[in-house]
């Protein structure tokens, strides 16, 4: 049967193109195609390519991965080349290769396990469960999966153990007994890897994953590479002290203030960390992480996301607060964003234009109309000045977030492992609606009126690096944010990468959060912004239980449902215990 509708469904494994020529005949590389079939109706569904795919030969079994979402429209009586992409394989010609894959449909999802001898290029077997119902509704079909993030510092500052124990525990069980999917874990390189260069002490973290593992919750981690002020979590203490005595690590703006929350991207690759990069660092602190939390990734832990820059998300440091509503500031200022400045500057024949950034742009907290650079009329940014710089200083971020998630994918994905990988980027939605966008083009986005989409290069990034996009703001009311929400998602849409989704803010904004969500757009999954004494609070925690109900939930006992004593009481101690710990 087919996810919905009524049809066949027949598949082929097609292993015919050689990527070498074979030195030992009964052993070589081949692409594996999985094609798909289908006659009427027509119909549109989501699949997740080969969710795992082993290989055995010789009792030995190799894992490997191609987790790539895809979309395709599937047309009577066609087949669909490729609708699961192609992946290499080193292959013996007596073995099996099993797929396991998941078709899901509005209101079906159903497994197929399919199996094929290497010898045989026809139609393989196929084996499908019967259809299921899915647990996850919305207006618009399939809800994303629901998460709530944990308290920003859930482990103590040493990272030794974790911080208030008790009041999280009590969390997890009214998170759990609620609906909920499964909780975000922000970790922090400054607790990990405080006091020196490759010594990480993962035991907090360990036993907060033990925690989420007993509750029987899905666990997101994301991993911080910058500090945060607002929960007193700096950098790395060996780091701050390299900071101290060559500041130019840092990203500098036109007065010469330093954002020391974050490492300059122009140092990425330049061994200024006790004589290893940046990248260098970050690449080990993951594969520490891999091999102590091995046994855990994939089964409890499903997804992680890589901090790319202030805040965790793809951006300069353009603002001096979140609540700012000005223009923001050019972050390139550093000895080294300068140095590379003038390089190209040099190499496109204009010196001069490599000396500084805009001269004529207004500072943080400014209107557009404060310079001339922002003007909607005659803005230095439409001369052959802005555009160049524009676009020297878009690529720059850009080029940062492709290097972080690259090397995250080769971490996590070359370990054959089928955890999700995502990054965020901001939602700059102050002065959306002038022409020159001021807040995206400090922040790295050269997104202007029509004439440019600076959202499109990096969704091409994203699909490029296989990982998934967060959107933040989902709760925000006004027009500006939700225009600027719509583009980020059609942009990904048109890319084929995955969108998350989070809440800025603890707001009334619950109707917000579900119109988008649930729009139409294909949406993996939403993390509710954070756990705390507020969260739990009698004026919030009924909205958040009314929520949950109000865009589906799996089936759970009758004791267990909102507004059941065994939920109040759950509720009540884990409030409690929240206030107790603020």
């Amino acid at each position: 049967m087919l996810p919905f509708g009524s049809g066949k469904l027949s598949s082929s494994f097609n292993p015919n193109s050689y990527l070498y020529p074979p030195s030992n005949p009964s052993n070589f590389h081949k692409h594996a195609k999985l094609q798909i079939y289908c006659s009427p109706p027509r119909f549109q569904f989501p699949v997740t390519a080969m969710e795992a795919a082993t290989m055995s030969s010789g009792g030995g079994i190799v894992r490997a991965l191609d987790n790539v979402p895809i979309r395709r429209t599937m047309a009577a009586g066609r087949w669909v080349k490729n609708a699961i992409s192609s992946y290499k394989m080193a292959l013996s010609a007596k073995d099996r290769v099993r797929f396991n894959l998941e078709l899901a449909g509005k209101s079906r999802r159903i497994p197929i396990t399919a199996v094929c001898d290497v010898r045989s290029n026809g139609i393989f077997s196929s084996e499908t469960e019967s259809p299921r119902k899915s647990t996850r509704h919305t207006v618009s079909g399939c809800r994303p999966q629901l998460f709530v993030g944990l308290p920003l510092a859930s482990v103590v500052s040493d990272g030794s153990n974790v911080n208030h124990a008790k009041a999280i525990a009590a969390g997890l069980k009214a998170l759990k007994l609620l609906g909920v999917d499964g909780v975000e874990v922000p970790v922090w390189w400054g607790i990990v890897e405080k006091e020196k260069m490759g010594e990480q002490n993962w035991s907090g973290y360990f036993a907060l994953a033990k925690m989420i593992q007993e509750t029987e919750l899905k666990m997101h981690v994301s991993f911080n590479f910058h500090a945060s002020p607002a929960a007193s979590i700096p950098l790395p203490t060996w780091v701050s002290a390299i900071g101290k005595s060559n500041p130019d690590v840092y990203f500098t703006d036109k007065e010469g203030r330093r954002n020391m929350e974050y490492l300059s991207l122009a140092i990425d690759d330049l061994p200024l960390l006790g004589g290893k990069s940046p990248l260098q660092v970050y690449e080990a602190f993951l594969r520490s992480f891999e091999a102590s939390f091995r046994d855990l990734i994939c089964t409890t832990i499903t997804d992680i996301s890589i901090g790319l820059g202030p805040d965790g998300e793809l951006r300069y440091p353009s603002l001096l607060s979140s609540a700012s509503t000005g223009v923001g500031q050019f972050q390139c200022y550093d000895k080294h964003m300068l140095s590379q400045l003038q390089r190209h500057a040099d190499e496109c024949g204009n010196h001069n234009w490599g000396l500084s950034g805009p001269h004529d742009a207004p500072n943080y907290d400014q209107t557009p109309e404060s310079g001339n650079f922002f003007k909607d009329a005659n803005g230095s940014w439409e001369t052959p000045y802005g555009d160049f710089f524009l676009k020297w200083y878009s690529a720059q971020l850009l080029n940062h977030g492709d290097r972080v998630l690259s090397m995250a994918s080769k971490v996590f994905h070359s370990q054959n492992s089928h955890v999700g990988i995502s990054g965020k980027i901001p939602l700059m939605h102050s002065w959306y609606k002038t022409r020159s966008h001021p807040s995206e083009l400090t922040a790295g986005y050269y997104h202007t009126d029509l004439s440019r989409d600076g959202y499109d290069s990096t969704s091409k990034m994203f699909s490029r690096n296989c990982c998934k996009m967060i959107l933040p703001g989902m709760e925000l009311p006004g027009e500006n944010p939700q225009l600027l929400l719509s583009e980020m998602k059609m942009s990904c849409e048109r890319h084929g990468v995955g969108v998350s989704g989070e809440n800025s803010s603890i707001l009334n904004g619950f109707g917000k959060i579900k119109e988008n969500i649930g729009g139409g757009e294909s949406m993996d999954c939403f993390t509710y912004q954070r756990m705390g004494a507020s969260f739990f609070s009698p004026e919030h925690w009924p909205q958040f239980m009314e929520f949950v109900r109000s865009v589906g939930q799996p089936e759970v006992s009758s004791d267990d449902l909102p507004g059941s004593m065994t939920l109040r009481s759950t509720k009540a101690n884990a409030g409690r215990k929240m206030q107790a710990a603020a």
